[in-house]
C-alpha cells in the first residue's frame, strides 16, 4: 500500500503557491498548432503578468483580430521534489489581455517582471483567471 496522497487544492491555496512568481508555461493554440512556452511571470493584482517581444510570435499568436476579443489560454506552474516524490501543480485558465494602453503599460512596468532573454521585451500580456485549479501530491495520510 502506498502512502502517497493526491489532493485537490482550493483557489486560495493555488494563489498562495503561484504568488511568488517565477517560471510558468503558457499554453495556447498558435500558428503552428498547440504551443507550450516557458515564461517568467509575476502574479500581480490577481492576474498572471509576463513580457514578450513586440511583434513576436507570442504577441501575434495571442491576438484574435477582433476588437475587444481576447484569446483564451492556459498557464501552468508547478514545483516538484523528485527525491521526496512530492510536489504541486496549478493551472490558470482565462483570457490573455494585451496591455496596449499607456496607463496599462505603465502600471505593468511597476510590477517588476524582468525577462530572462536578452533583447527588447516591452510588450506586456496579462491572464485574468477565469478558473484556477491545482493538485498536490505528498506523502502521508489523507486529510
Amino acid at each position: 500500500m502506498s502512502d502517497v496522497v493526491l489532493e485537490e487544492l482550493d483557489e486560495a491555496e493555488c494563489q498562495r503557491l503561484i504568488a511568488p512568481g517565477g517560471i510558468g508555461r503558457l499554453v495556447f493554440s498558435g500558428s503552428w498548432d498547440l504551443t507550450v512556452l516557458p515564461v517568467n511571470y509575476k502574479f500581480y493584482n490577481g492576474a498572471i503578468l509576463f513580457r514578450t517581444a513586440q511583434h513576436g510570435s507570442t504577441e501575434e499568436d495571442l491576438r484574435t483580430g477582433i476588437a475587444h476579443a481576447e484569446y483564451r489560454v492556459a498557464f501552468e506552474v508547478d514545483d516538484f521534489d523528485p527525491v521526496a516524490r512530492e510536489g504541486w501543480s496549478v493551472l490558470v485558465q482565462g483570457p490573455a489581455h494585451h496591455l496596449d494602453s499607456q496607463s496599462e503599460r505603465a502600471q505593468a512596468a511597476g510590477a517588476g517582471v524582468v525577462p530572462w532573454p536578452d533583447g527588447e521585451r516591452e510588450h506586456f500580456i496579462s491572464i485574468t483567471p477565469a478558473r484556477i485549479t491545482g493538485r498536490r501530491i505528498r506523502r502521508g495520510s489523507a486529510p
